[in-house]
């Protein structure tokens, strides 16, 4: 019988019981920051030796601080530096072209899509999109698609998007995703429109390449502490806007008293379930959070954000906004 976990599981747990599944491996993670928890994943993961870690992020030199953690607690796991600015896509490609060009990676085993922003004010990506849409999404759906020969060169290759329960907030506005050009926008309801699309994005990506080795998840973290996702908020100001935004999708509880924080240690937790869990093939392309399958009732799972309808949409609408097909 396999072991569950639940929300007290912590990495160093998940390192040792999954142990044969990370060593020797090539995993990428984006949203590399220090103290972010694309770092702190790729710290602990780090003590499983896998093969090579790819760390992307915007700003090399903040990549560089990350390594020289891995170096220090992990020493002998080789990592690679790409600097990838999912807000661009003339930069994605770029990034992507990298990948592609590097021939002692002939494989990627483990992708995890984590950067992201959370309730920005309103500005548009270079490309003209909505700027969580554009970052958390697109960027990510075209980076992803443009290196898929690598990662389907793995025996048992993965792709975890992170997302939030925060997809409660907004399905998909299939005719305005950009809010009118800003004159509707709310903040919180474009965290949940990106929020959303994550998780659509792995439901398409497990019925389209299940087929072919790949599992796709979508993860929830929790909320956690000593990270900078919440950069951009005045939480006097945006706390009651939050509940406000929760309230009128029809959600009664609306966060209604305070978030519980978990530690950077069980927040990466249900990274890792995702990345190395074995077992998990009946559940391709689930949302997962607290290091388990996610229970579509206890846990507030919106349809609209696990229905197969919805994601080949948003596949077909993410195809023409990135200007290129990916046919599987």
């Amino acid at each position: 019988m396999a072991k569950s976990y639940d929300t007290n599981t912590t990495s160093d747990e998940l390192i040792k019981d999954f142990g044969n599944e990370i060593k020797g491996k090539i995993i990428l993670v984006t949203g590399v920051t220090p103290g972010g928890l694309g770092a702190v994943y790729a710290e602990f993961v780090s003590k499983g030796q896998p093969a090579l870690i790819i760390l992307a992020s915007r700003n090399l030199e903040n990549l560089e601080k990350v390594v020289e953690k891995i170096n220090a607690t992990s020493p002998g796991v080789k990592t690679r530096l790409l600097q990838l600015d999912l807000g661009s896509f003339v930069r994605v490609r770029e990034a992507a072209d990298a990948v592609n060009s590097w021939d002692d990676v002939p494989k990627i085993d483990v992708v995890v899509n984590n950067a992201g922003l959370m309730a920005t004010d309103y500005f548009l990506t270079t490309d003209g999109f909505e700027s969580q849409f554009g970052t958390n999404h697109l960027g990510h759906f075209l980076f992803t698609n443009l290196i898929m020969k690598k990662i389907l060169a793995s025996k048992a290759p993965r792709i975890v998007n992170i997302t939030s329960d925060g997809h409660r907030l907004n399905p998909i506005r299939w005719d305005d995703y950009n809010f009118d050009d800003g004159k509707t926008y709310s903040k919180w309801h474009a965290y949940g429109q990106s929020k959303t699309a994550n998780m659509l994005m792995a439901v398409s990506l497990a019925e389209k390449l299940g087929k072919r080795g790949l599992l796709a998840f979508s993860v929830h973290p929790g909320t956690v502490e000593g990270t900078s996702l919440g950069a951009y908020c005045n939480w006097e100001v945006d706390y009651p806007a939050l509940m406000a935004a929760d309230k009128a999708l029809g959600n009664p509880q609306g966060w209604a008293t305070s978030f519980t924080f978990k530690s950077q240690q069980r927040g990466v937790a249900s990274h890792i379930f995702a990345s190395f869990a074995p077992n998990l093939k009946e559940h391709n392309g689930k949302y997962i959070l607290d290091s388990r399958i996610g229970d579509p009732w206890k846990d507030t799972i919106k349809p609209w954000a696990t229905s197969s309808l919805e994601a080949e949409r948003l596949w077909k609408l993410s195809e023409k906004l990135v200007d290129q097909e990916f046919s599987y």
